[in-house]
């Protein structure tokens, strides 16, 4: 799996919890989901637990509290699906 079927998988898994649509449009590996996209903690554990559902994998709590942004999530995922 490349670089950009990550990034299109992670915008459909985060879509539905933005609160800010214009930082969605304008999404980068830099953008933040809490203070760039407005998703709210309660959410970013839903966005989490989609992540492992789609991927197909396991996050812990460690990896859990990196994931902030989109390149920290791409980095996570990427580093779950080469340890499969």
């Amino acid at each position: 799996m490349d670089k950009q079927e990550i990034i299109e998988k992670l915008k459909n898994i985060i879509k539905p919890y933005v609160q800010n649509q214009e930082a969605f449009d304008n999404l980068t590996e830099n953008t933040d989901f809490i203070n760039d996209l407005k998703i709210n903690s309660a959410n970013l554990v839903d966005v989490i637990l989609d992540i492992e559902e789609e991927f197909n994998l396991i996050i812990d709590n460690e990896s859990m509290e990196k994931m902030l942004d989109l390149k920290a999530a791409m980095t996570i995922i990427e580093t779950k699906l080469a340890e499969k």
